[in-house]
């Protein structure tokens, strides 16, 4: 049976009419029970990363900057999102949630984290929102302790994992796959081993297409024995930030495809839920939800 990673901690306090939905985090974990998908003996608590597993990604020079609160304004301003002691327990504690996911994952099949994501994260900044990346702190994670061989990363947000790509340019047991919209943000995109630039407005027929054309061949080149799901829902049409144009049930055959595909091979998985900015928190919520419903669909 999955279980979820989740904290108080993912919930801080943003000025009024900031753009990043911070209020999705405590409602997917609500509906998720309010609908019966989990169960409150399925949620936990993952702590705060160690510092150890920071400094396997990050340079010590930022990571001190960011926990002594001292960014300078430009890099505020590249982030996106006001330094404070809360974010600096609120990005601890979701890292801390995908690499108690990609553990669990290993003994379960499947670990969720109803937080992370957060691929624009460089080794010595942070930008679009994303202040450590969990995903790369996860793997390094799995590496060091001799958990995983070779790594695949499926990153589905509609922006490029450039900060993943970054990090992993000449890690060689680290494949970073990132399929999104090509004329978005980021401007300036990083080389992922593999990058799938998609044209603006993709429907479903044309997404889930190059999906099932691209991911079986790299399970079979890049043979992995571990993946990681950057699940962003920010690829609905519905979303003011993203330029593509799938609807829910679309994304939902993306999370049943790929969950799928690693329940077929018995690749464990950890899935991280990336970025979202629909107009309505709803149709936000609804997407997420609709990934750990596959996962529980699958794995329950």
């Amino acid at each position: 049976m999955p279980c979820l990673a989740s904290s108080e901690n993912y919930s801080i306090t943003l000025p009024d009419g900031h753009r990043f939905p911070i209020a999705k985090y405590a409602l997917i974990r609500e509906q998720l029970l309010w609908q019966g998908v989990a169960q409150p003996a399925d949620i936990y608590d993952p702590g705060l990363a160690s510092e150890e597993d920071i400094l396997r990604v990050h340079s010590a020079e930022y990571w001190h900057k960011v926990k002594e609160l001292r960014l300078s304004p430009a890099e505020v301003r590249r982030l996106g999102l006001p330094q404070s002691p809360e974010l600096v327990r609120r990005s601890l504690s979701s890292v801390a949630g995908t690499v108690e996911s990609a553990r669990r994952a290993l003994q379960d099949g499947i670990g969720l984290s109803l937080a992370g994501g957060t691929h624009h994260a460089f080794r010595d900044r942070g930008e679009g929102f994303c202040v450590l990346n969990d995903i790369a702190v996860a793997a390094a994670h799995l590496l060091h302790h001799q958990l995983a061989r070779q790594i695949l990363v499926v990153d589905l947000d509609v922006h490029q994992g450039d900060g993943t790509a970054s990090i992993f340019r000449h890690e060689p047991r680290v494949f970073t796959f990132s399929m999104h919209a090509g004329a978005n943000y980021p401007l300036r995109k990083e080389q992922s081993d593999l990058d799938v630039a998609l044209e603006l407005g993709s429907d479903d027929a044309t997404y889930l297409r190059i999906l099932q054309e691209t991911l079986p061949r790299l399970l079979s080149e890049v043979q992995p024995d571990f993946i990681f799901f950057q699940a962003g829902v920010d690829v609905l049409a519905t979303d003011k930030l993203g330029k593509l144009a799938l609807t829910q049930a679309g994304c939902r055959q993306r999370d049943e495809y790929v969950l799928g595909l690693c329940r077929q091979h018995e690749l464990p998985v950890a899935v991280s839920m990336g970025g979202g900015y629909s107009e309505l928190l709803r149709d936000i919520v609804d997407a997420h939800c609709n990934t750990f419903r596959v996962a529980y669909e699958l794995y329950g």
